[in-house]
């Protein structure tokens, strides 16, 4: 059965080119920011370029936050891109400005320690053994990277719960969280839409995993 996926647009984030990878994994894809659409489908991706705060101003105006939250209280899956992870933390701070996040998780998105920023290109993850995610993908693979700011701790008591988060970290002067599974709630701070094959890989284990 073809799944459907919703592409949240809330005027952030590379819609077309996210509506075409998706599409490629033999999903249906919706770009919609109609809150009974995104919904109602087997999958939503929340993307997000540029600024935290502009993100967020964003993601209100068309009530992404409620809709993040709603799917999340009845186990539908999400999936956050880039600032579409960053925005699922409690808060960001970005030139001194601290914003409110949707606070799905715990933990402020800050400004990453590192010599040359941004975070431009290729680079590895370290991916847990059992992800979903990164399953049949090799240690080396390289996904790509456009960020200055990112969450650096995974702040979440997971003692007690049914299933730990599983964490895939990199490194760009500091460790940074690439990319977080937990539930039905997954996130990359990588774009898998500009990853090449290994992106594409990545967006078919999600999508087959709606």
């Amino acid at each position: 059965m073809t799944k459907k996926v919703a592409l949240l647009d809330y005027g952030s984030g590379n819609l077309h080119s996210a509506a075409r990878a998706l599409a490629r994994t033999g999903a249906e894809v919706t770009v919609t920011a109609d809150p009974e659409v995104a919904l109602a489908a087997d999958g939503l991706v929340v993307p997000g370029v540029g600024a935290y705060d502009a993100c967020m101003r964003g993601l209100k105006a068309v009530r992404g936050e409620r809709i993040i939250g709603k799917r999340l209280a009845g186990g539908r899956p999400v999936l956050g891109i880039c600032v579409g992870m960053q925005v699922l933390f409690e808060r960001g701070v970005e030139h001194g400005v601290e914003t409110e996040g949707c606070a799905e998780w715990p933990g402020t998105v800050e400004r990453l320690a590192a010599p040359v920023l941004p975070h431009m290109g290729w680079n590895t993850v370290t991916a847990p053994a059992d992800s979903l995610l990164f399953a049949g993908l090799d240690a080396d693979t390289r996904f790509y990277f456009v960020h200055s700011y990112a969450a650096q701790r995974w702040e979440w008591d997971d003692e007690g719960t049914i299933a730990p988060a599983k964490l895939t970290w990199a490194e760009h002067g500091v460790p940074f969280l690439a990319a977080v599974e937990n539930g039905p709630l997954s996130a990359t701070q990588f774009h898998p839409e500009k990853s090449g094959d290994a992106g594409a890989h990545l967006l078919r284990n999600w999508v087959g995993s709606l």
